[in-house]
């Protein structure tokens, strides 16, 4: 396998700058996910790593070797698309060894890497089925296996789940970690999805606009997001973000003040901080709940049963709504006034630039 290093990377059509020099170490067997909103330049980024796409500035390595001008073929990478790009009259054994039939490879190699890949994905009982005698999960292991029977340096998948059903996703995600831990393989894959970008990623890369807005573990960007965008974007719900006043600044404390929260004092941690500035508060659904040192009021407007947990969405004093994360056999109901407390150390401050403080 291998490493890729993106440095000052761009990508321009015309007079539009998409990707706005974007730098990225992706370490030997690290999976890693690019994730962000329609529009931000991660299949871009993913292609230019494929060779799909010109670099417009910068310098992109696999390995040791700078791939700028390589074409795809002389990269060692093996890509997965979102449709499965699977030929219809093979069967899945002919779809596997595709790319090795077009190299001329002996056939003993062709049949021990087909049985290989057919193992490693569970497919021994499908190989001599086609297309559409799989369903769309199925299929989607076909692309998988085409890969890896190439022995590729680098694994490039683009939202290869997007067109499979809830449930399935929730198993191919799955595959895809297993297939990461079998192989430990380097993998680089782009989902819109931030839930697949926590549960897959040992590293996530969160883009907009073309600009890297924040590189870290899933925790990393669950609790301490860089910055309204990222605290936005990664979580599910999502983070309240909720505005507020430094009405007072201690040697290790702030004190916030606004309609919805009153007063609330929050761990000091940056000096920056000024009196009279706008902030906002962020406080994630999961760290609103029985117990804390502040507490926040509102009227329930509506209750979603998941089963394992309740939202509830509140709506505050100033008609901001917030959503809570309650246990699943809460007694919570329309209309009713609810009051939460919160736990002032999980909470986030960001500073009138939209950073976090």
């Amino acid at each position: 396998m291998a490493q890729v290093s993106l440095k000052a990377i761009k990508k321009n059509y015309g007079a539009t700058q998409v990707i706005k020099g974007v730098d990225i170490e992706i370490g030997d067997g690290e999976f890693v996910v690019f994730v962000g909103p329609s529009g931000c330049g991660k299949s871009t980024l993913l292609r230019m790593i494929a060779g799909l796409e010109d670099i417009s500035g910068g310098t992109l390595t696999i390995g040791d070797t700078v791939v700028n001008d390589l074409p795809p073929k002389d990269r060692r990478i093996a890509m997965v698309f979102q449709s499965y790009a699977i030929f219809p009259h093979m069967t899945v054994r002919e779809n596997l060894a595709f790319g090795l039939t077009i190299a001329n490879a002996p056939q003993a190699e062709k049949d021990a890497k087909v049985a290989e890949a057919a193992r490693i994905l569970q497919m021994e009982h499908l190989l001599d089925r086609r297309p559409s005698q799989l369903s769309g999960g199925q299929r989607q292991r076909v692309a998988i296996g085409r890969a890896i029977v190439r022995k590729p340096a680098v694994f490039l998948f683009d939202e290869p789940l997007s067109n499979l059903d809830a449930a399935l996703r929730v198993d191919m995600r799955m595959e895809l970690s297993k297939l990461h831990a079998d192989l430990g393989a380097t993998m680089v894959y782009v989902t819109h999805d931030q839930v697949e970008a926590m549960t897959l990623a040992d590293k996530i890369v969160v883009l907009n606009g073309g600009v890297v807005q924040q590189i870290g573990t899933p925790l990393e960007l669950y609790h301490t997001p860089a910055n309204l965008f990222v605290a936005g974007f990664m979580g599910s719900p999502k983070m309240n973000l909720l505005k507020a006043r430094i009405e007072a600044i201690g040697p290790d404390s702030v004190t916030v003040t606004s309609q919805d929260l009153g007063s609330m004092v929050l761990p000091r941690t940056n000096p920056e901080l000024k009196l009279g500035d706008d902030v906002t508060v962020g406080l994630r659904p999961h760290h609103l709940g029985e117990t804390g040192d502040h507490r926040i009021e509102g009227r329930i407007v509506l209750v979603e049963r998941l089963g394992n947990e309740t939202l509830a969405a509140m709506q505050l004093k100033s008609g901001q709504q917030i959503i809570a994360a309650l246990p699943g056999d809460v007694a919570v109901a329309a209309g009713e006034t609810l009051s939460l407390a919160t736990q002032a150390d999980k909470a986030s401050l960001f500073l009138p630039s939209g950073d976090a403080a």
